[in-house]
């Protein structure tokens, strides 16, 4: 009776080691006596024990976080830039086969191709074609990590920090940018005003009748703002028709 308890949960035992389950995101990498054979999917798979072993592989998109590098721009300026690397395993096998620790690679990998690439470029191009440069980071990743069954989806620069002298003089130079914009669109109304005033100069030389309504127009609106006594010069020419009236009836 015990030497059949002991040969049931012998097989218990055997069999419970011996049945994987592979899940949908998985791929099983099968090896007999250390020789690759076969790839499983997803299921219940079962192993000899003793003959077969299994790697599990995970197929699932894989976020990368590359440490800061210390780089130095084509213009030699000292920065510190960080990136992430969105991949995938496409092909388990050579996953497992061809490389040892395909995400510890991946790493080094970009992290060295990150300061290289970046360190082709001056500071202007790394704040604004960065995604010129992602582009060129995915480029030698995917190359680099094709051979391991890799697909590298994305490569994006996360952060760029600069010197506090960089950040200063920056600064300055967009508040100098800032002025001179101002002084241009000053400038440029100052412009649009005189020729405005020219015509307006032209007009009134043409038509004199419109500098004694510009005048009263003026007086009209100073009577209205402001609640005082305002004494004003009266032109000549607005008094002419009545002198020349008065002067008629004198000479009668």
């Amino acid at each position: 009776m015990v030497t059949v308890i002991a040969i049931i949960v012998l097989l218990f035992m055997v069999g419970s080691s011996s049945i994987k389950v592979i899940y949908e995101y998985e791929r099983g990498v099968v090896f007999m006596f250390g020789k690759y054979i076969t790839t499983y999917e997803k299921g219940l798979r079962f192993l000899l024990p003793g003959v077969m072993t299994m790697v599990r592989v995970d197929m699932r998109l894989v976020a990368l976080d590359v440490p800061a590098q210390d780089i130095i721009t084509k213009d030699n300026v000292s920065i510190t830039v960080n990136a992430v690397v969105m991949y995938r395993v496409m092909e388990a096998e050579n996953a497992v086969i061809k490389v040892g620790d395909y995400h510890y690679n991946t790493s080094l990998f970009a992290q060295t191709t990150l300061r290289a690439t970046v360190g082709q470029h001056e500071l202007d191009d790394v704040l604004s074609a960065q995604d010129k440069i992602n582009a060129r980071l995915q480029e030698l990743l995917d190359l680099q990590s094709d051979p391991w069954g890799l697909k590298i989806v994305s490569v994006a620069i996360k952060h760029v920090d600069l010197p506090q002298e960089m950040k200063r003089a920056m600064a300055k130079q967009a508040e100098a940018e800032r002025e001179r914009r101002a002084k241009i669109i000053n400038s440029e109304g100052e412009l649009q005003a005189s020729e405005k005033l020219t015509l307006a100069a032209e007009t009134m030389g043409r038509h004199p009748i419109t500098i004694q309504l510009r005048y009263l127009q003026t007086l009209r609106e100073i009577a209205t703002e402001n609640n005082s006594v305002t004494v004003f010069p009266l032109p000549m020419d607005l008094l002419a028709p009545f002198l020349k009236a008065a002067a008629s009836k004198l000479e009668k």
